[in-house]
């Protein structure tokens, strides 16, 4: 229980470490600028202590959620005094501003990208292939055939005495290729487990060994097992398994920035395709609430993911800890740039119809217009705030009363 609680108060300190760096990227890129940075706190609600240093203050909240950067002049609406007017944001050129309100999605992006290099020259990165490559027909272990009934007892792989051993006593070995069972060829080991599993008695089986061909014959008993339907079937075993390929995938410092950089690539395609199934999966949250099952896939809030770190920590599975850290942080940097407000990505969206519309305009011979008026987007955000909120609360009550579970 003390690890799960410590996994969960850790990366729940991950996720305000992330948000507030995400702040202090939208405070260090505008300083550079020469935009007027007024205050930079991490969290929210009263103050706990803070400090001036320059023309900026610093301070600490006692809601430790986030944190927030304010910048003079972020819209041309915000009100601004005399000195900060000509250093206010909205009057900076567009891609400076660009910078500035992308640095924080930049900055998740930098520490997930981080959190994988490290994990790559220490524990590894998960091996991808190792999903889509086809089991190689070789043997690598030989045990016993035995009945399992329970999901408990597929988990044990001690032979209990008297287990027929199949595939040793007809001479298997560790090493052995298998190229048919049964006059069936197996070119991949799911072709050897579907036609023994389907047999029964004594089998012909043919194997390469030294690179000599030998014929065997197995005495394939039928066992009761449970399978992948929750359902006990009763199938053919011969007591061998086959060479796994490794689950994680170690580097160097060198190589590991090429394996980090296509392991973030990947892990960018499944964001993108999370965002885009998001809204499909909201109706699954709600079922959940409501007793139904819940599905791994559907959105989790930030109780939800310290809880699913709690319990990496308590199993002892540090990679999953870390990978859900750097996806989640790959995660908030994809939304927060989305264009819509209040997200930065709606900021940068107004910015670039500004600078789009003012060339268009400039084409037709036209001043530039004026800044885009934020009241009249103000429903719009509402809205939006709205729908956010609803969403949050449903995902957090999901992750109390029905939380995923690590398997």
């Amino acid at each position: 229980m003390l690890a799960y609680i410590i996994g969960v108060v850790l990366f729940a300190l991950g996720i305000c470490v992330s948000v507030a760096l995400h702040e202090a990227g939208h405070m260090l890129t505008a300083k550079a600028f020469g935009m007027k940075v007024r205050r930079y706190f991490v969290g929210f609600g009263p103050t706990v202590f803070s400090w001036r240093r320059g023309e900026t203050e610093y301070g600490l909240k006692w809601i430790p959620l986030g944190g927030f950067c304010d910048i003079a002049g972020m819209t041309a609406l915000d009100e601004v005094t005399p000195d900060e007017a000509p250093r206010a944001m909205w009057r900076f050129k567009t891609w400076k501003r660009t910078v500035v309100m992308s640095a924080g999605s930049i900055t998740h992006f930098i520490l997930g990208f981080v959190v994988l290099y490290l994990m790559a020259v220490t524990m590894g990165l998960p091996n991808i292939a190792a999903a889509s490559e086809p089991l190689q027909p070789v043997v690598a272990s030989i045990s016993c055939a035995r009945a399992a009934t329970t999901t408990q007892q597929l988990g044990d792989t001690s032979c209990p005495a008297g287990a027929p051993t199949p595939g040793k006593t007809a001479g298997l070995r560790a090493g052995d290729r298998i190229v048919s069972v049964a006059g069936k060829p197996t070119p991949q080991w799911t072709d050897v487990l579907a036609v023994v599993q389907a047999s029964g008695g004594p089998t012909p089986i043919t194997v390469q060994r030294d690179g000599q061909t030998l014929n065997l014959t197995v005495d394939i008993p039928r066992v009761q097992r449970l399978g992948s339907d929750g359902k006990v079937h009763e199938i053919g075993m011969m007591g061998v398994s086959t060479v796994l390929p490794p689950q994680y995938l170690h580097y160097n410092g060198l190589t590991a920035v090429g394996a980090t950089l296509s392991f973030t690539g990947n892990m960018f395609a499944q964001t993108a395709q999370r965002l885009v199934q998001f809204p499909e999966r909201i109706p699954a949250v709600v079922s959940a609430i409501f007793g139904g099952e819940r599905d791994p896939n559907t959105p989790v809030s930030v109780v939800g993911a310290s809880r699913i770190g709690g319990e990496a920590v308590e199993q002892g599975l540090w990679a999953v800890f870390f990978l859900l850290l750097a996806s989640l942080n790959f995660f908030i940097g994809v939304f927060n740039l989305l264009p819509l407000l209040p997200m930065d990505g709606g900021h940068i969206a107004i910015v670039w119809y500004e600078r789009v519309r003012d060339w268009l305009r400039g084409l037709r011979g036209k001043a530039a217009g004026g800044p885009v008026d934020y009241t009249k987007l103000s429903a719009i955000t509402m809205v939006i705030v709205v729908i956010g909120g609803g969403i949050t609360l449903l995902t957090v009550t999901a992750d109390i009363v029905n939380p995923i579970r690590l398997q």
